[in-house]
């Protein structure tokens, strides 16, 4: 026997470092074909949607927008037909060189002459002039353009690419005019006069969503700025730029790039352009306007100073649209302000290195088969590949938001649920039968830890009983058959029961409970068997409270979900089984728990037993949760044999001693209110006055315990228990009780 153990350990050793090869070199390979590159793309631009609105807008940035709402206004009250005129233009760009902005830039092409005549284009050409600061567009194409090389006599700013070496030649920017066979400029006063001329063409990736944008392109030989960068050589920055092999980035003045292959930028969007500084052409022209007649403007020329001002046009039928990470219809000029805003900010995104991706990958695969195949539990490789899938899945996350780092995440996830799937496939082909069966066969109603116990220790289901000491826990559903009688829908009636007994046993079952039976509607369950637990009282009074916790959400989705329909939740019958302070709650849970000897074990006969409870402490448990609706409790009474075994971990307020039926001895209540850690001020406020109030109420002083439980009823009230106390006081006020016989107010109870 002392050498079987370790073959049988070296042997699922070899197994797992032949799976996970396996699974790597196949989830590797379908990677290098691009396989998953789809869905990586799609993952990230999620991670870009749900990031974008924690990251902070450069404050530097200000966006002009030609909208809608601009060109109906110019319409109707400049009597401007679209396209505009070019006053306006040249009407923006002397309003907001009163405020010294930085540059202004255009994110359109004035190609051709104005048709309003060449007044028009004198009055854009002397304000650009003026200015100094205007940035123009243009744009170059691999299939159509006016112009074939670069204009001789243009000189506009040009980026110096000499500390470059062979990059441009090595990764196709060198020869990236060739993939432009032709170019369209503005007109030739406009790009004489402009401060610089940026780039407009934009680089999709092969799902056609715009991701990345070039600092400069080259076209004719010559490296042209995109529209950012022209925007930051109008506001003063030079044109020698450098290139570093080893980070893979260009260094321009301060600011530095990474780039791809392809010389491209991986942009970090910041959301819509409202969460820059959004102003309309319309209120623009009309500051301009109101300042000349020396009113107050909407945007005082102070608005734009060291400001980058971006011109654009974004409204139906006008196609300045792209697809981007942030939406499908995102304005062509966002890209260009989310480049200027990245170099401002530095926070360009980064591409994980190839080496990273494998080693994360190898990382994820071995972790996954070592969970599957060491693991004696059923439960934990499931449990640790979800923990795996949803780490993985945090860490890409994370890294985008902290590390500015692109992090594959579906490669990963690939290689997690193929390893999990080849390691379950393979332990199904080598594991006994015991252990699948027993799995199989209790998964249902027992936790994964007792599970684990059992499959450790098959013994335990041997037919026969035993006594122990645990805790029992009985639930029911208030007017149950009211509500099914309500719904009508058979189908319906099983779709909510199921949703509600779903989510109340996986509570008792997270604390390692057992599920006895289910009886309709209500729940039998134990805690301290198979296994025992010494705090099983403990873990059923949590189970208790987790379950009314949860019972506000799953009314809530009963009634959004459609399993209580508007029209059964609003009938008189539903509306009559729920008290006051409870307008949302038709599921309403009632609980008993008690603690003490049962016998259990798996009673039946050896083709067909069940593993159940017995005893009169179980008895009591099923009691105490009819006796919540005689009380009116929020839903959970525990015995005081309970309150014995749970010290201080929970908040409890004593009620009356009671005899239920079957039961000769009267036995301390108590009401499961709220965790000790978890309780709200209020709530220990109220039990601290209850327990005043109650102590007087014991000892005969019925009018001062008649104030305390009214105060206590005015505050909440939805507590119907201290207004039932209020009322027992009233009662004993008018015909006081012999105080030889007064025991302190036991209730014999005649219903179960």
């Amino acid at each position: 026997m002392a050498v079987k153990k370790p073959r049988k350990k070296t042997g699922k050793k070899i197994a797992a470092l032949s799976i996970s090869a396996i699974v790597f070199c196949a989830v590797s390979l379908l990677h290098f074909l691009s396989v998953f590159q789809y869905l990586e793309n799609r993952s990230y631009d999620l991670r870009v949607r749900m990031i974008a609105p924690l990251l902070r807008p450069s404050d530097e940035i200000i966006v002009i927008l030609v909208n809608q709402d601009s060109i109906d206004w110019a319409q109707r009250e400049r009597g401007w037909p679209w396209p505009w005129p070019r006053q306006a233009y040249a009407e923006m760009i002397d309003y907001i060189s009163l405020g010294r902005a930085k540059s202004i830039s255009f994110d359109l092409i004035y190609s051709e002459p104005s048709i309003h005549g060449t007044e028009d284009d004198e009055a854009f050409i002397r304000a650009s002039e003026e200015s100094g600061k205007v940035v123009q567009g243009i744009f170059f194409s691999s299939q159509f353009g006016s112009y074939r090389s670069w204009p001789p006599e243009l000189e506009a700013p040009l980026f110096e690419t000499a500390g470059f070496g062979d990059f441009l030649d090595r990764f196709g920017m060198g020869g990236a005019g060739s993939e432009f066979i032709g170019s369209i400029f503005p007109i030739q006063g406009l790009r004489d006069t402009a401060a610089a001329l940026g780039c407009l063409s934009g680089i999709h990736d092969f799902d056609h969503i715009y991701r990345r944008l070039r600092l400069f392109t080259i076209f004719d030989g010559k490296p042209v700025p995109g529209l950012a960068a022209a925007a930051l050589i109008a506001g003063g920055h030079g044109t020698e730029t450098s290139y570093n092999p080893h980070s893979m980035s260009i260094q321009w003045d301060d600011i530095h790039i990474p780039v791809d292959n392809s010389g491209s930028s991986l942009l970090r969007f910041r959301g819509s352009l409202d969460r820059y500084h959004p102003f309309t052409a319309r209120n623009v022209l009309l500051s301009a306007e109101a300042y000349k007649r020396g009113e107050e403007p909407i945007h005082p020329p102070e608005d734009f100073t060291e400001g980058y001002v971006f011109v654009g046009v974004f409204a139906p039928g006008l196609f300045d649209i792209f697809s981007s990470p942030i939406s499908s219809v995102y304005p062509g000029i966002g890209m260009h302000i989310t480049m200027l805003d990245n170099m401002l900010t530095g926070d360009f995104i980064r591409e994980s290195r190839e080496w990273l991706n494998l080693m994360i990958l190898f990382i994820a695969i071995s972790l996954t088969v070592a969970l599957c195949l060491f693991s004696r539990s059923v439960l934990l490789p499931i449990c640790g590949a979800i923990v795996l899938i949803l780490g993985t899945v945090g860490a890409a996350f994370a890294a985008y938001r902290w590390n500015c780092l692109w992090l594959p995440m579906i490669k990963p996830l690939a290689g997690i649920v193929i390893g999990f799937i080849s390691t379950t496939l393979y332990n199904y082909a080598t594991e006994g039968r015991q252990k699948r069966f027993i799995t199989s066969a209790f998964s249902q109603y027992l936790s994964p830890k007792v599970i684990e116990q059992i499959i450790a220790d098959p013994s335990q289901l041997k037919l026969g009983g035993e006594k122990r000491e645990m805790t029992a826990i009985f639930s029911d559903v208030r007017g149950f058959s009211t509500i099914a009688e309500a719904l009508g829908d058979p189908e319906k009636l099983v779709e909510l029961l199921n949703h509600y007994l779903t989510r109340m046993s996986n509570i008792i079952l997270h604390n390692d409970g057992t599920i006895d039976k289910y009886e309709g509607d209500s729940i039998i369950a134990f805690f301290g068997a198979p296994v025992h637990y010494t705090n099983h009282a403990s873990l059923a009074c949590r189970s208790a409270v987790a379950m009314k916790k949860a019972e506000a959400a799953i009314n809530r989705e009963a009634l959004t979900q459609g399993l209580i329909p508007p029209e059964v939740f609003e009938s008189k019958a539903l509306q009559g089984i729920m008290r006051r302070g409870e307008e949302s709650c038709p599921l309403f849970t009632r609980m008993g728990i008690n603690t003490g000897e049962m016998v259990v074990g798996n009673m039946g006969t050896p083709r067909k037993m069940d593993y159940t409870i017995m005893g009169n402490a179980v008895n009591l448990a099923a009691r105490l949760e009819g006796v919540n609706k005689q009380y009116q409790t929020g839903g959970t009474l525990i015995s005081e044999y309970t309150r014995d075994h749970i010290g201080e971990e929970f908040i409890l307020r004593p009620l009356s001693r009671v005899r239920v039926v079957g039961i000769s001895t009267p036995i301390r209540l108590y009401e499961l209110l709220d965790t000790s850690e978890d309780a709200p001020p209020a709530l220990l406020n109220m039990v601290e006055k209850w327990e005043q109030g109650f102590a007087l109420y014991e000892h005969r002083d019925f009018f001062a315990a008649k104030n305390t439980f009214e105060a206590i009823f005015q505050d909440n009230v939805a507590d119907h228990v201290a207004e039932m106390y209020y009322n027992r006081c009233n009662k004993y006020i008018a015909v006081p009780p012999d105080e030889e016989l007064w025991d302190g107010g036991i209730d014999t109870l005649t219903e179960k």
